[in-house]
């Protein structure tokens, strides 16, 4: 998403976050809804020309999105309104923003219920469970199996233990993928998830469990060196001798580096 449609979210969620805390569990309707018109826009080209072409007066756009979502709640129809109003880079990045708001109602409903950590927590679950499966990921992404298939699949994987919310998510991202993998999908939720909680993610690949010790040590060094909390999401994975990996959103560090960040800090203190 380029500059102008990621200010143009920014400004729109800034404002859409009160609605939601004073939504609290509700929030969750909110999510079905906003995700219904991403479906809808995927499927319509005219409709997202229509709902980005800056050539078209605002209030005229926000009208027709109000239109559009005539069975709605209110608190959808207004920011859909919104975001029909500002200005985009490009066409997708409209249903982009409409996904990622419902994601954001589904994570406020998980919050308002105190939740949000056991969510966060099972989405990490599900895609470190999956990690050597690889036929199950590309069955549950398969455009190809029919959409009952590809639930049951998931309904088996979850077997009824997670939260609704958790289920909620991971229900869309094997119904509606948009193109990305059902793992990235998790992944970037959780990271949504973790923002929430004013936390970094980092995801951490070491060839052995770690210990409380290691873990703590390891969160410290990089809430240092990124100037804020990390949650620390550790994989294990035999195949790694020695050291670590660890990748917070673009930035992979590996072991060697983690040992500078830490003697730099050191050096700084002393």
């Amino acid at each position: 998403m380029r500059a102008t449609s990621r200010v143009s979210l920014e400004q729109v969620t800034a404002r859409f976050e009160p609605v939601l805390r004073a939504a609290g569990a509700d929030s969750a309707q909110f999510a079905a809804q906003l995700f219904t018109l991403v479906d809808a826009l995927d499927s319509s080209g005219t409709l997202r020309r229509t709902l980005t072409d800056p050539s078209i007066d605002g209030a005229a756009k926000a009208g027709l999105a109000r239109a559009i979502l005539a069975d709605a709640t209110p608190q959808v129809a207004d920011v859909v309104a919104e975001l029909a109003g500002s200005r985009w880079s490009a066409e997708a990045d409209l249903a982009e923003a409409v996904e990622e708001l419902g994601f954001q109602s589904a994570l406020a409903a998980a919050e308002a219920s105190d939740e949000l950590v056991r969510v966060e927590d099972e989405l990490f679950r599900i895609t470190r469970a999956l990690i050597g499966q690889r036929e199950v990921r590309r069955a549950l992404f398969d455009m190809k199996a029919s959409p009952e298939r590809r639930l049951a699949l998931l309904d088996a994987i979850l077997a009824g233990r997670t939260a609704p919310v958790t289920e909620q998510i991971a229900r869309r991202a094997t119904l509606s993928p948009r193109g990305r993998r059902f793992i990235a999908t998790l992944v970037h939720v959780g990271e949504l998830a973790a923002a929430r909680r004013n936390r970094l993610v980092a995801s951490v690949t070491s060839g052995t469990e770690l210990s409380e010790a290691q873990r703590d040590r390891l969160s410290g060094i990089l809430g240092r060196a990124y100037g804020g909390a990390v949650q620390l999401n550790v994989t294990v994975d035999p195949t790694v001798l020695g050291g670590l990996r660890v990748q917070i959103g673009p930035d992979v560090v590996d072991s060697t580096v983690l040992s500078r960040l830490d003697d730099a800090r050191r050096q700084l203190a002393s």
